[in-house]
C-alpha cells in the first residue's frame, strides 16, 4: 500500500470502528475503490490499526478507565471491590472469547463472504429504524450489574456475523438491559479495548508465527505506525461526534446510512464486481 492509501483506510477503521455502521461494510468499500489487493498483511494491518482506536477510548476516557472504587480493604470482597469496573468489563469479554474460540472456523469462513456482510448491513439498517422505540426506556438507575455486562457480552457475539458491527450490538445490549443511549455507548467502548487488543494481539502473533512474517512486519513497520496514528486521531474525534449525536438524536440517521452502505454493496456484487474481504 502507498502512504497515501494507508491513511485512507486508516481514517475508515477509525471513523467506522465505533460507530454502529460496520468498519468491515466500509472496509470492503475503500479496498476496492482504491484497488488495494487483498493480501495477508493488508488484512492483518486493518486488525493492527484498532490497536490506535484502542488508545482513543483508554485517553479520552482515562480518568474512568483507570479509576478504582474508594473505600477500605478489609477482606476479599472489599479488594475486588475496588476492581469492580474491570471485572464487569472481563465478565462482558468473556462471551466473545470462549464463542470465538469454539466456533473460530465457521467465522473465517462468514467473514470471507461478502454477500453476508451487505445483507447484516441493511437487516441491521433496518432493525435500527426501530431500536429507539423498542428498547430506549432506561432505568433510573444506570449502575452496570455483573447480569447486565454478561448480556451485554453475549450481545457482542452477535458481532461475530460479519456486517453486524460490535458497536451496534453492544450497545443495542444494553439499551436492552435499560441502560441510557449515554451509558450503553460509553460501555460498548469500554469494552472494546479488551476486545479488539485480544483481536489485535491475535492477529500480530498470527502473522509473527508465520514463515516470513516477522520481514513483511518490519517491512511494513512504517505504515503500521502512520495507520495507528491516524486511527488514533480520527476515532477521538468520532467518538466525541457520536456520543454527542445519539444522545441527542437516536439511532435512525445510522440505520439509513447502514441500509444505503448494504445497497451499495449489493449492487457492486449484482453488477459482477469481485469484491474482497480486506
Amino acid at each position: 500500500m502507498s502512504t497515501l492509501e494507508v491513511i485512507i483506510i486508516a481514517i475508515v477503521e477509525g471513523l467506522t470502528e465505533f460507530l454502529p455502521v460496520s468498519s468491515t461494510g466500509h472496509m470492503i468499500i475503500t479496498q476496492n475503490v482504491l484497488g488495494v489487493e487483498s493480501t495477508d498483511f493488508v488484512k492483518a494491518f486493518t486488525v493492527i490499526i484498532q490497536f490506535g482506536a484502542i488508545l482513543s477510548v483508554v485517553c479520552l476516557y482515562w480518568k474512568r478507565f483507570f479509576k478504582l472504587n474508594k473505600g477500605p480493604v478489609n477482606d476479599w470482597k472489599s479488594f475486588l471491590h475496588k476492581f469492580d469496573f474491570y471485572w464487569k468489563l472481563l465478565v462482558a469479554f468473556l462471551p466473545a472469547a470462549v464463542i470465538g474460540f469454539l466456533f473460530s472456523d465457521l467465522i473465517d469462513s462468514m467473514l470471507e463472504n461478502v454477500w453476508v456482510v451487505a445483507i447484516m448491513l441493511v437487516i441491521g439498517g433496518i432493525f435500527m429504524l426501530f431500536v429507539d422505540k423498542m428498547f430506549n426506556h432506561p432505568d433510573e438507575s444506570q449502575a452496570i450489574t455483573e447480569k447486565k455486562a454478561l448480556a451485554i457480552g453475549f450481545f457482542q457475539c452477535i458481532a461475530m456475523i460479519p456486517g453486524v458491527s460490535r458497536s451496534m450490538a453492544t450497545i443495542v445490549g444494553g439499551m436492552a438491559q435499560r441502560l441510557s443511549r449515554k451509558t450503553a455507548a460509553e460501555f460498548s467502548f469500554f469494552l472494546a479495548v479488551p476486545t479488539m487488543f485480544a483481536a489485535t494481539a491475535y492477529k500480530m502473533l498470527k502473522l509473527f508465527l508465520e514463515p516470513g512474517g516477522v520481514e513483511v512486519l518490519s517491512q511494513n513497520i512504517s505504515a503500521l505506525l502512520i495507520g495507528n496514528v491516524v486511527a488514533f486521531v480520527v476515532a477521538l474525534l468520532a467518538i466525541k461526534f457520536f456520543i454527542g449525536f445519539v444522545t441527542r438524536y437516536g439511532f435512525k440517521a445510522f440505520g439509513y446510512y447502514r441500509i444505503v452502505v448494504g445497497g451499495v454493496i449489493l449492487v457492486m456484487m449484482l453488477m459482477g464486481h469481485n469484491l474482497q474481504i480486506v
